[in-house]
């Protein structure tokens, strides 16, 4: 059976793009278009459509408006397709934690095959659970207290793709300011990541910044693989510190889970701790492996808890994944593994 698609996006051209990238694929029928959120409400009510792509800013009522009735009102299975600008970005990081699955950016001259990913994007997600009415809300930082913490020494290395970002804020969220440093991998499009650090900078406790080649690895604080261009790694010489490549794209991904886990696994060997939450493919699989195998704990998010178990499920499977824990469970299991005894 085909996957119902409905377009919603104000540019007629925007959805004819979309519309003819979709027909490619056989899996995917494109069920009808819409122009703006009035016609969309509609829509959905007549055509019961298995996955909506939607555009951040219409006239009438902006995305994020009409993604909260939705989601409120009717939970439905959202990809989000924004511009590559900063309040674009932004939106579409909210649009995420309010309940769309994952999103996409526009074609720019600068990156004009965007929509190429568009197709496994909506497979990946036709089969997820239908999102909750209401998201989790993660508790803001100042409200959470924290529990004695003393950093081991080691470095968290965690990946993550699609249903990403809710799950990276719920594990962030219970870390403590003096966490261990945290290099996190998460697949997305150029410049959202940086409206993504900053979400998460603002929400939790660490101090989490978009990685920046060269910035040494310390206690306190969190960086995010800038999307798009470069692949973030670890390098051991002269101290633990960033380095941003621009090698290839691995498993179809740059930044890639793997790339970061390898150098990882090299650079901190058991000194390090692995996590691989929720996503489509099996980007992170090999790399957890072979952290694994240097010493270090792994941790895969389990079925249950993962919006999209792919990643999850191909590391599980080869046995990359020494402890598999629900997502709720995960960031207080890294902040007790990670405390330093006596």
């Amino acid at each position: 059976m085909s996957i119902r698609v409905l377009i919603v996006d104000d540019s007629a051209t925007m959805r004819g793009l979309i519309a003819a990238t979709l027909r490619r694929d056989a899996a995917i029928q494109v069920v009808g278009e819409a122009a703006d959120p009035l016609q969309a409400r509609q829509a959905i009510k007549d055509l019961d459509p298995d996955v909506v792509t939607l555009d951040v800013e219409m006239p009438n009522m902006n995305g994020l408006e009409f993604l909260e009735k939705i989601m409120r009102l009717r939970p439905t299975r959202v990809i989000m397709v924004s511009t590559m600008t900063d309040k674009g970005a932004s939106a579409t990081i909210k649009a995420l934690e309010i309940g769309a699955f994952d999103c996409v950016a526009k074609p720019s001259p600068k990156d004009p095959r965007t929509f190429e990913a568009l197709p496994a994007k909506i497979k990946a997600v036709a089969s997820a659970p239908l999102p909750r009415g209401e998201p989790a809300r993660a508790q803001p930082a100042a409200q959470r207290a924290t529990p004695a913490f003393k950093p081991d020494g080691r470095l968290v290395a965690i990946g993550a793709s699609t249903g990403g970002v809710e799950a990276l804020l719920t594990v962030l969220s219970e870390f403590p300011e003096n966490c261990p440093p945290t290099v996190i991998t998460q697949h997305m499009p150029p410049v959202f990541t940086a409206s993504f650090a900053a979400r998460l900078d603002r929400m939790c406790k660490p101090r989490v910044t978009e990685a920046v080649d060269g910035a040494p690895l310390r206690p306190g604080h969190v960086y995010v693989a800038p999307g798009g261009h470069t692949h973030l790694t670890v390098d051991k010489s002269g101290g633990l510190h960033c380095r941003l490549t621009t090698a290839d794209a691995v498993n179809g991904h740059r930044p890639s889970i793997d790339v970061l886990f390898n150098s990882v696994a090299e650079a901190a060997g058991k000194r390090s701790l692995g996590v691989i939450l929720t996503g489509m493919g099996r980007d992170g699989a090999e790399g957890l492996l072979t952290m694994r195998r240097s010493g270090a704990e792994t941790i895969g998010q389990d079925e249950g808890t993962s919006l999209v178990y792919g990643m999850p499920r191909a590391a599980y499977e080869i046995g990359s994944v020494g402890k598999q824990l629900p997502l709720h469970r995960i960031g207080a299991h890294i902040v007790i593994s990670t405390n330093q005894q006596g």
